[in-house]
């Protein structure tokens, strides 16, 4: 999966390499732009959004991210912190389900019985129904520092999903003002090459990133952030518990 590289990446496509602030022989005082942010250009707003969005303790990301070992798409709802903690879902690509909670030192999975066919292919038939008969539907646990769990740990960290984000310079350029799910935003257009990226930046209260649809012919996809600072909502599922590091000893 490439979860985590994913929205490193949109947030990271800000930092391109222009030049914020006004070209030689302009008049600043003729161009400042009206109306939220009024006299900042688009690559300042996004130094204040990135700014703001990964100095954010937690935060709900939603959408569809690219797969690389399926070629396929992986549609995420998860809530993280940057104490390692999550909780939230993950769709396959109409390959199944995956339920996922990260508490302290220990990951809790569920799977439904499509996801467990499709991380399955290859295995016996008589596996793989043996695998469904005991795992479908039902929590798991594994320690977060074993083999196992370790990507999907890191995943769970939102300093490490954030990672490389910081330090913008960006020459994002100013676009209509809109709502995400209600939130007052600006629409920001930032590229990279032949890549296209639009950002939406809250406009009341802090400059959060709301949302970021990519048109990148290599990560194509849309993210869209919410929660912030809310916390996250990351307990021990209720009830029996299979323990798969004890199985797999």
């Amino acid at each position: 999966m490439r979860c985590t590289a994913f929205a490193a990446l949109f947030l990271a496509a800000a930092a391109t390499a222009g030049l914020t602030g006004c070209l030689p022989g302009q008049d600043k005082a003729d161009s400042e732009p009206k109306g939220p942010f009024a006299g900042l250009s688009g690559g300042e707003i996004t130094d204040r959004a990135v700014k703001a969005t990964t100095a954010a303790s937690s935060l709900r990301m939603k959408g569809d991210v690219p797969d690389d070992e399926s070629g396929g798409t992986i549609r995420i709802d998860m809530a993280l912190d940057k104490k390692g903690d999550c909780a939230g879902t993950m769709n396959v690509g109409g390959q199944g389900k995956a339920d996922l909670i990260k508490t302290g030192d220990t990951v809790y999975m569920k799977y439904d019985e499509a996801f467990l066919r499709a991380q399955s292919k290859g295995e016996p038939k008589a596996d793989t129904d043996a695998a469904v008969a005991m795992l479908a539907g039902k929590w798991t646990k594994m320690a977060a520092k074993g083999q196992d769990a370790k990507d999907i740990a890191g995943f769970c960290d939102l300093d490490s999903v954030l990672g490389g984000a910081e330090d913008v310079n960006s020459d994002a350029t100013r676009g209509k003002t809109t709502t995400v799910d209600g939130t007052p935003a600006l629409v920001l257009h930032e590229k990279d090459g032949k890549d296209r990226y639009t950002l939406y930046v809250a406009t009341e209260g802090k400059p959060y990133l709301l949302r970021i649809d990519s048109t990148s012919a290599e990560d194509p996809g849309s993210l869209t952030f919410s929660d912030y600072d809310e916390p996250v909502p990351a307990k021990k599922p209720a009830g029996k518990v299979i323990d798969l590091d004890a199985l797999g000893g």
